[in-house]
């Protein structure tokens, strides 16, 4: 029986990524992937910049001389339009001995990203499951940004109707208000829906403080903190990948 590697990729700075998750993208029978050309050319790149790095990481360990000639492996285009359509396939690869890779285009998988189906599926059948820790949005973005990160909410990205947000963001407030627990929030959010988002969210919480963190790891990173209306008037036309944090408690 083969195993189901979950593995982070870098969500900006190439450098980021762990000696694990080379060795392991590179000796996998398949890698499942959102874009297998952009796959392939971070394969690619990893090749190229970090090869010798791992020749020379532990030569004892007698699989690292097989980076000597490291191959492209077999990319599989895996995403929410085909998970329900390919998961029974693979788990069958799997069950056959196939080690498969799971990533996402950048960070951890799963985290609002495709995998949770194939995991499940995995697990149901005692196929073994090994998380290869490292880059994640998500984790950057709150221990960079100020706010209490003891407890936090994650809300992954918020719902498309205007209505279906604005219900929960109100539940988050009264929920919070009944426990009188304020764990730090984090969402992230599309550009283009930015200032819609923020507007709804000065509609339930008021013109609270807030932590934008955009382009994480990226040459143009940038943290930003103030309240919702001066979040509105500097991102009105913005672009790159953003993250929302907030803390009610902070506001008190």
């Amino acid at each position: 029986m083969g195993t189901l590697y979950v593995v982070s990729t870098p969500i900006g700075n190439l450098a980021d990524i762990t000696i694990r998750a080379v060795k392991t993208l590179f000796s996998v029978d398949i890698i499942l992937c959102e874009d297998t050309r952009r796959t392939g050319l971070l394969l690619q790149e990893l090749k190229k910049r970090y090869g010798y790095v791992l020749q020379q990481f532990n030569p004892a360990e007698r699989d690292f001389a097989l980076l000597n000639n490291l191959t492209i492996r077999q990319l599989i285009r895996y995403d929410d339009h085909t998970e329900q359509k390919i998961t029974h396939v693979l788990v069958e690869a799997l069950m056959s001995g196939k080690s498969v890779a799971l990533i996402s285009d950048a960070g951890t998988p799963l985290i609002s990203d495709p995998g949770y189906v194939l995991v499940r599926e995995a697990r149901k059948r005692g196929i073994t499951v090994t998380s290869v820790p490292g880059p994640s949005a998500l984790l950057a973005a709150l221990t960079s940004s100020g706010l209490p990160a003891d407890k936090f909410f994650f809300l992954g990205y918020p719902p498309e109707k205007q209505s279906n947000r604005r219900k929960l963001f109100f539940c988050l407030f009264q929920c919070f208000k009944v426990l009188k627990q304020n764990p730090t929030v984090i969402m992230y959010c599309a550009p283009h829906k930015l200032v819609r988002t923020l507007e709804d969210m000065k509609t339930v919480f008021g013109d609270t403080e807030i932590v934008i963190n955009r382009e994480l790891t990226k040459v143009h990173e940038e943290y930003w903190r103030g309240s919702i209306v001066q979040a509105i008037q500097h991102f009105a036309d913005t672009k790159g990948e953003i993250v929302i944090l907030w803390n009610q408690a902070s506001n008190t």
